[in-house]
């Protein structure tokens, strides 16, 4: 279980601040996205919650804190339809579905999507996708 915060301000934090973090915070619901404010010397001081693995969670003497200056970037892809098999592929996730070959970048969005009658097979090679279909070959190269 671990707590992973941002603070919004640009100071490098003691050592050990993770633990004051902890008891602060012993006991609290936290959950991924919101922020979370701690009492310090009578001045709140707010942290945005990058991770709360899981989330929600209620902070323990266990919690793992830890404190980051960078954001976590989450993208989800939905579909109508099953998803097969997902490929790492050098410009994004290559992603088979039943008769349907998509290619994304890492953004999100869709460079190539394909339909091919008799899907038996997708791989990826030196920047490029072969996709194997009834008793063809095709090669794509995004």
């Amino acid at each position: 279980m671990r707590i992973m915060l941002r603070p919004p301000f640009d100071a490098e934090l003691p050592a050990g601040f993770e633990e004051i973090i902890r008891s602060k915070l012993m006991g609290k619901e936290v959950t991924t996205g919101e922020t979370v404010e701690i009492d310090l010397l009578g001045k709140p001081l707010r942290f945005e919650v990058i991770l709360a693995d899981p989330s929600p969670m209620k902070v323990s003497k266990n919690t793992r804190i830890e404190i980051t200056r960078n954001e976590v970037k989450e993208i989800t892809l939905e579909f109508d339809e099953k998803v097969k098999e997902v490929l790492p592929f050098s410009k994004g996730p290559v992603v088979v579905l039943e008769n349907e070959v998509r290619i994304y970048n890492w953004s999100g969005q869709k460079l190539y999507s394909g339909k091919f009658e008799e899907l038996k097979e997708v791989r990826v090679a030196e920047g490029r996708v072969v996709v194997v279909h009834g008793s063809k070959l095709t090669i794509i190269e995004p």
